[in-house]
């Protein structure tokens, strides 16, 4: 499968940072590979540029082991540097365009909206391949950051169908919710019509990170 198609497959995604305190890096990203993760981002900037860059070599290697895509936050550099599937930028980082211009063609990019005028602009942009919407809950991952609420989720949903009815040859944009989101919450986020989540804590801090993944993967669709 391609890269595209398998963002159009994926339904979880997972941000984890290097996990220096828990010193099991590793051993948790086979852990949430197995576990059905679609998509792993590595986001640390707790840690210099040559540690970023060994966690996410090694992420690479783990995650080729499961056809799992790899995922770089904020940092094109590194991203085309290891070869990553994924770059993904929020409001005020690189433009899609720019994030295009310098990781070429084949990079999946992906983009943070907060509103539905900022999703309207990622569905609209020919160099977004995703996007994601939230936080729908308030998270401490994103300090200060307000919540957005399920109503953007179902406002986003509303939009992405009607772009579809409007023109049936589009090229569907697959887009995540975030925010908050663990395994009591997820039923919601699905109910209000997004059919894919990006989580942190709710594997992060799980006892077991595989069950933990398996069991949020389960609960989204096929």
């Amino acid at each position: 499968m391609t890269r595209t198609d398998r963002l159009l497959a994926a339904r979880l995604y997972v941000c984890t940072d290097a996990r220096r305190a828990q010193g099991d890096l590793e051993e948790f990203l086979h852990a949430v590979c197995a576990g059905g993760t679609d998509i792993v981002q590595l986001r640390d900037r707790s840690i210099d540029t040559d540690e970023e860059i060994a966690a996410l070599r090694l992420l690479g290697r783990v995650a080729a082991e499961y056809d799992t895509l790899v995922a770089v936050n904020d940092r094109a550099d590194l991203a085309a540097l290891v070869g990553a599937d994924v770059f993904h930028a929020g409001q005020h980082d690189l433009t899609p365009a720019q994030a295009r211009q310098l990781l070429g063609p084949d990079v999946l990019i992906g983009r943070s909206t907060h509103d539905l005028g900022q999703a309207r602009a990622a569905l609209a942009d020919p160099d977004v391949d995703y996007f994601c919407t939230g936080p729908v809950w308030e998270t401490p991952t994103k300090p200060g950051r307000p919540a957005t609420g399920l109503d953007f989720v179902r406002e986003v949903a509303a939009l992405t169908e009607a772009r579809l009815d409007a023109d049936p040859a589009a090229a569907p944009v697959p887009w995540f919710a975030i925010g908050g989101i663990d395994e009591q919450r997820l039923p919601e986020v699905l109910a209000a019509g997004a059919r894919g989540a990006v989580v942190v804590r709710a594997v992060t801090e799980a006892p077991d990170p595989r069950l933990a993944a398996g069991q949020l993967r389960s609960l989204l669709p096929a």
